[in-house]
């Protein structure tokens, strides 16, 4: 949200926060929800750059197409190794990955 909108929200008596005000995370559990969300959003990148099927990736890794939508939509059933597998089946490299993680 940009300044300005957050000031009249103020000013009009609103409170702002964000997700983890919110829910009440603590720093590390904000911190995984946004490492899932960066793994998942790449893997949609990845796979849909490289013209692959949700059914297709599935078959990669040895799972079905509906955890491919659940990784991609950031399910938080989907284990992080799940997901970097998936990366790395479309191709992403290590390194890539980790600067995900640290982003």
């Amino acid at each position: 949200m940009n300044k300005a909108k957050a000031r009249r929200l103020r000013d009009a008596g609103w409170t702002v926060g964000d997700a983890r005000d919110f829910l009440g995370l603590t720093a590390a559990e904000a911190a995984i929800v946004e490492m899932r969300v960066s793994l998942a959003t790449s893997l949609r990148r990845h796979r849909t750059a490289r013209r692959l099927s949700q059914a297709t990736l599935a078959d990669r890794i040895g799972s079905s197409q509906s955890r491919v939508a659940k990784m991609e939509a950031g399910d938080p059933s989907v284990s992080f190794e799940l997901l970097i597998k998936s990366l790395l089946a479309t191709g992403a490299k290590k390194k890539e990955i980790a600067q995900l993680i640290v982003a």
